[in-house]
């Protein structure tokens, strides 16, 4: 792969030139703690209180929701951190880096999901942070702002909208620079104001009532749990650590990096998972009402005088989840080949996401129902991906992190290596066949592999499938590449050699 040769600027922070090139050494800086900030800002949010809860439904008591929570949260965040590690050695994007794994082009199925599945979060953040920041106008001045029924105006709402995209499509164009001195920032902010918030909570939460109830979940309902904590968070990244360790310097040691970013993404979404556990065991009308409407049900038990700044933050911390959202989206798009600068993938992203998001607002009733069952349906083909690329990790650091095996075919790399597709494929049979969707059209397409019986089960209902898939995926091609020696190494004719390098896609 072509390497660029330009040096960082000495002078203020400029729009990133780098696309899915890999970073040369020469633009390598920063530490292996700079990723805790990037990732902290990204998870420091309210809806890690919901998280809580939905655990504890499954029907397991307040410790084992609060054990089962963390214990999947460590399991997937370190799988994050581990594909991180990819990011120094190589300097790629991780949407890139699968290439090795899966060939130049059979690498577009798997990234055409994950770019779909960033894409669908990204829309319902957006939305969030839009309407939070229009219900916290219409308290503040609700004669021109606020309807007859105390909702937001239709102005007030398309405003919020207007400003939400724009910050972060004006952060995120800029790119890896600007992002890792903003995320630091929002970190100490949000982490503070979240402090604060937690202690504004315990009183509501009726402490005498805790561990009371007689609910006690057998060993398939804690899995469960495990499994449904998995992901909700740390599988939903698994194609993104590499995007913001790959500036680290190539011989960056290779636990700091899995420490670091484990710790970022786990360590605010455990502690508020500990205060929705309590409150789901101790407040049952409360944290019903949390599940449904979270921000709004948690945010009106605060006094006035902090409901107004956390309100701020909560907007801050959501916009900060796009901006970088934004930014490995666009990367996605240059992965998959798409003839354009990160820059202007950026802004089509930002456009993609800004239609999503005013289509939720303001024409869709039953959208977002559907479209998170969308999102639940296509991590079944994510968390396959990742648990293979995982797996081919081994075979990457034997053959030295060769930069080459992200080539077409002729030029080192491979235009498709069946024995990744035929293992992402068989997993994804078998997940989509053993998961459950609560959308009635998407169930059409689920669960076809599922007893009657079981689709009412724990197992479906907590979407064990998920894991099973990855299981499949990563068992399948341990046999074919480490029991069979299939290896298929990267195909470099004579002629190829003497030929320049398959052109990379860079932001300039």
């Amino acid at each position: 792969m072509t390497n660029s040769t330009h040096q960082p600027s000495s002078g203020g922070i400029k729009v990133e030139s780098n696309g899915v090139n890999a970073v040369p050494e020469s633009e390598r800086y920063g530490r292996p703690s700079g990723l805790f900030p990037i990732w902290f800002s990204w998870n420091v949010s309210i809806l890690g209180m919901t998280y809580g809860i939905y655990v504890y439904s499954l029907g397991l008591s307040v410790w084992q929701s609060i054990t089962a929570g963390i214990v999947g949260y460590l399991l997937s965040c370190c799988l994050v951190g581990v594909l991180a590690v990819g990011g120094p050695r190589t300097g790629l994007p991780t949407l890139t880096q699968t290439r090795f794994c899966f060939g130049y082009h059979g690498n577009k199925f798997p990234t055409l999901f994950a770019y779909i599945s960033n894409m669908g979060w990204k829309i319902t953040i957006i939305t969030l942070a839009s309407s939070t920041g229009a219900a916290l106008f219409t308290k503040l001045w609700p004669a021109a702002f606020a309807l007859a029924d105390g909702k937001p105006t239709l102005v007030c709402i398309l405003g919020w909208f207007i400003v939400s995209l724009a910050l972060t499509m004006s952060v995120a164009i800029y790119g890896h620079q600007l992002i890792m001195k903003v995320e630091k920032y929002i970190a100490w902010l949000t982490g503070f104001m979240s402090i604060i918030f937690i202690f504004l909570m315990l009183p509501h939460i009726h402490w005498d009532k805790l561990g009371q109830s007689a609910v006690h979940g057998d060993l398939l309902t804690y899995i469960g749990g495990v499994v449904m904590a998995m992901t909700m968070v740390g599988l939903g990244f698994l194609n993104y650590g590499g995007d913001f360790a790959r500036y680290l310097p190539k011989k960056t040691q290779a636990s700091k990096v899995i420490f670091w970013t484990t710790t970022g993404i786990s360590l605010p979404v455990s502690i508020l998972l500990v205060l929705g556990a309590f409150l789901a065991d101790s407040n049952p009308d409360l944290s019903a009402a949390a599940a449904q409407s979270p921000i709004a049900s948690l945010t009106n038990l605060l006094p006035f005088w902090f409901y107004v700044p956390f309100s701020i933050v909560i907007i801050v911390s959501l916009l900060a989840a796009a901006i970088t959202g934004v930014y490995s989206s666009g990367l996605a798009l240059l992965a998959l080949g798409i003839p354009a600068s990160r820059a202007t993938t950026t802004t089509l992203n930002a456009a993609i996401i800004g239609f999503g998001a005013f289509y939720l607002m303001f024409i869709s009733d039953s959208f977002l129902a559907t479209f998170q069952s969308f999102l639940a349906s296509i991590s079944v083909v994510i968390g396959s991906a990742g648990a293979i690329q995982l797996i081919d990790f081994l075979r990457q650091k034997r053959l030295g992190w060769d930069v080459a095996m992200a080539n077409k075919a002729g030029f080192g790399g491979r235009d498709g290596r069946w024995t990744a597709l035929l293992a992402l494929g068989v997993a994804t049979f078998v997940g989509l066949g053993t998961i459950t969707s609560g959308d009635p059209y998407i169930a059409h397409v689920v669960g076809f592999l599922l007893t009657e019986e079981t689709r009412h089960s724990v197992f479906a209902t907590a979407n064990l499938g998920v894991i099973v898939s990855m299981l499949t995926g990563g068992v399948i091609y341990s046999l074919l590449t480490f029991g069979l020696k299939i290896e298929l190494p990267g195909i470099s004719s004579t002629q190829a050699r003497s030929a320049p390098p398959v052109k990379t896609q860079k932001a300039v």
